[in-house]
């Protein structure tokens, strides 16, 4: 495996893709949040170009002001196993909350994926953002944790899960027909875990898997997230506003990693963008503006509405000063508010402008043009160390998806930028992580 400092790609799976208004757009079919075909062909489309990973993410309630595409999908857990199924190489993620799941459970769903895939499971560890505390209804509690608590609880989580999927040590089963011996004893474990937020006994009742444990995958940015991430996540998902605030957020996690003896190669973080591919600028902008011009203005801002405390902007007219609307304080994603709040104190902006300048499948940036120019953004990004790779959330699918596959992969692979082919099975091997020592093996070996 070469030693060369490479990007690394995850592909969002997200029905007919990440602009808002997606599913209007002629060429899509509207259903396709839960048409396992069309989901199935995203994965297959994102192997061919060698991607990392492919990532579906999950919400545990209807918010009537978010992106449409989440009013309709599939449980995550099963949709993983689907694309592993349908997939051979490419590593397979999906987001579970430590707020409303059972460690046991989740640990083992997602072992049991890494068994299926033969290796290449990924956990995205979410808190869940619940702006209107409607998940919290649906799991019989009346309100949503605060967040510090929820990150607290998640601390442990991620513990207890880890925990679980060392109960048996690699070579426990032994299956010897002769002498009738399944496994060896000694080598399963018990948790025995007692904290503020959990007691679980184990041992999990399946064996680790071939990359040892799925990987941890993590976005929070906040204080209590980044410290989550520093000590658990190995990729990391985020989506800062500029170049420099990139960089500044990737050197501050990666400086903590050192807090817990780990070093900067064991955590990659991936920047979100949404790039749309044209053969021309001209043509590139064109394909913007068609989307574009399929958005409903206050449906866009429902979205928006998610991010800012669920403010009805129906209250507003486009034109009214981003600045003069009342923001509540939230309980959801901090570090997003925090930013888009910081913006809106900053920037001349209206209402009307909110979706456009926040959202990446809405914003005309560096990542709109031709194949070359994207490649080379997304060059400068990587050798600037503002990121280790991206998180594509393409505005269209498969339309974007394919472009970039077709397109901007042989751009970078030309650079020596990213692999010319898979040089291993496990996403682990994709991310070039190592395969984590059971910590009971690691006991009896001291």
């Amino acid at each position: 495996m070469s030693n060369k400092r490479q990007i690394k790609l995850a592909a969002y799976l997200i029905g007919t893709g990440m602009h808002v208004s997606s599913w209007r757009h002629p060429s899509v079919n509207p259903n396709a949040s839960i048409d396992v075909k069309s989901l199935l062909l995203h994965a297959q489309l994102a192997e061919k170009g060698k991607f990392d990973l492919a990532f579906i993410a999950d919400s545990l309630a209807i918010n009537h002001e978010s992106h449409p595409q989440i009013l309709n999908r599939f449980d995550p857990i099963v949709l993983m196993t689907a694309l592993a199924a349908a997939t051979e190489k490419i590593g397979i993620g999906a987001t579970a909350s430590t707020t409303y799941s059972e460690p046991y459970v989740l640990a083992r769903q997602f072992a049991s994926v890494d068994h299926i895939s033969n290796g290449r499971a990924g956990w995205n560890v979410v808190t869940t953002a619940d702006a209107t505390g409607q998940t919290a209804l649906n799991f019989s509690r009346e309100k949503h944790w605060d967040h510090d608590q929820r990150y607290e609880k998640a601390e442990e989580f991620v513990d207890v899960v880890q925990g679980l999927w060392d109960s048996w040590e690699d070579d426990a089963f032994v299956y010897n027909k002769g002498s009738g011996q399944f496994f060896d004893r000694s080598k399963l474990h018990e948790i025995n875990f007692k904290g503020d937020y959990f007691n679980v006994k184990g041992p999990l009742n399946i064996a680790r898997s071939t990359q040892g444990q799925p990987v941890i995958i993590q976005a929070g940015a906040s204080v209590p997230g980044q410290r989550l991430a520093a000590r658990t996540a190995e990729v990391v998902f985020t989506h800062w506003d500029s170049l420099e605030e990139s960089k500044k957020f990737y050197h501050t996690l990666k400086s903590q990693l050192k807090d817990f003896n780990r070093e900067e190669d064991e955590l990659h973080i991936l920047h979100g963008i949404s790039p749309i591919i044209g053969a021309t600028e001209e043509e590139a902008l064109e394909k913007y503006q068609e989307l574009q011009a399929l958005i409903d203005p206050f449906e866009s801002l429902k979205f928006v509405s998610g991010y800012m405390g669920n403010v009805d902007f129906s209250k507003y007219s486009l034109d009214t000063p981003a600045k003069d609307v009342v923001f509540p304080a939230v309980n959801s994603i901090q570090s997003q508010f925090n930013e888009m709040k910081t913006i809106i104190d900053k920037e001349d902006l209206t209402v009307g402008d909110l979706y456009a300048r926040f959202f990446g499948a809405a914003r005309r940036d560096g990542f709109i043009g031709t194949p070359h120019k994207v490649a080379n953004e997304m060059e400068k990004w990587f050798t600037e160390k503002a990121a280790d790779g991206f998180m594509i959330q393409f505005p269209l699918l498969p339309r974007d998806l394919e472009e970039f596959v077709n397109l901007v992969i042989p751009i970078l692979q030309e650079k020596g930028l990213f692999r010319l082919d898979y040089e291993g099975e496990t996403l682990r091997d994709h991310l070039g992580l190592k395969k984590p020592e059971n910590r009971h093996s690691v006991k009896t070996s001291v």
